[in-house]
């Protein structure tokens, strides 16, 4: 599938990370689209979804820039239905 699995290790305190279920299940361009269209956000440091769990999103975003709703909002801006999960 060519999926690369990378450390997402907040490099500063205000970079937090959180778990987005997306209810859809996409295939494997869709899910490349959308976290292309997540990292193009500046505030959005690592958007990737877990290895064999694809309903699951793991995001990592400037708290000082943007919330946890915010991140969401840009989630389903890209006509995905997803809810947050929480932080990691």
């Amino acid at each position: 599938m060519g999926e690369a699995l990378r450390s997402i290790q907040p490099e500063t305190d205000q970079i937090v990370e959180i778990v987005v279920h997306v209810d859809e299940t996409l295939g494997p361009e869709r899910r490349k689209d959308l976290v292309a269209a997540l990292e193009a956000n500046a505030d959005i440091s690592v958007a990737e979804f877990c290895p064999l769990r694809y309903h699951l999103m793991l995001i990592q975003y400037d708290r000082e820039a943007m919330s946890s709703q915010d991140v969401l909002a840009r989630v389903m801006a890209e006509n995905v239905h997803a809810q947050l999960i929480g932080p990691v």
